[in-house]
């Protein structure tokens, strides 16, 4: 596997090893021993899935501490824009973003660190998404930003008309209202 670093600290893209031929194609998702000797020392306990249609968009979302989570997210079927906002108030990148193209076709994997939001963007016409988390989910915990705060102004690849939104996500505060808590 190759670790590929982004231009925020702490923030990589994982890209497999993958055994293809006429039959199809295998590589490990996940590895704790490799994983570790890669310097991913996060120990995950829980594993989700979801799947949406194209235009959702799913985020911004963070859990406070103590129930900070850090997620290995990738991508099963169809396309996502995969986003992470650094929320670490010491960070030189506070505040910054970065996206990933996360595809069936590409077996690309995303480590977002605890300390970040994160969200994605259906691109295809159909996603599947899966992401192991080092903490468990408390709903009473729940943070999020905007999706469209006009500070981060995050492209999410699709057109705004045609993004699907959850009530939930229409309510979370401005990225400058936010209160540090990282």
């Amino acid at each position: 596997m190759e670790i590929i670093k982004t231009p925020i600290k702490d923030l990589v893209v994982i890209k497999p090893r993958v055994f293809s031929d006429a039959r199809g194609f295998f590589f490990e998702t996940y590895n704790e021993e490799r994983y570790r000797e890669a310097g991913i020392t996060q120990h995950f306990v829980q594993d989700n899935m979801s799947k949406s249609s194209y235009g959702v968009v799913r985020g911004l979302h963070f859990q406070k501490p103590p129930y900070s989570q850090a997620k290995l997210v990738q991508v099963i079927e169809g396309a996502v824009l995969d986003v992470a906002v650094d929320l670490r108030s010491d960070s030189a990148t506070y505040g910054q973003w970065h996206a990933v193209e996360l595809t069936a076709e590409n077996h690309l994997q995303f480590l977002i660190p605890r300390g970040f939001a994160h969200g994605f963007a259906v691109l295809s016409e159909t996603a599947i998404f899966t992401y192991k988390c080092d903490n468990l989910y408390h709903p009473e915990s729940e943070g999020g930003i905007i999706y469209n705060d006009p500070t981060l102004n995050i492209d999410w690849g699709i057109p705004a008309d045609k993004a699907l939104i959850s009530e939930k996500d229409t309510k979370h505060p401005l990225f400058k209202d936010l209160e540090k808590i990282f």
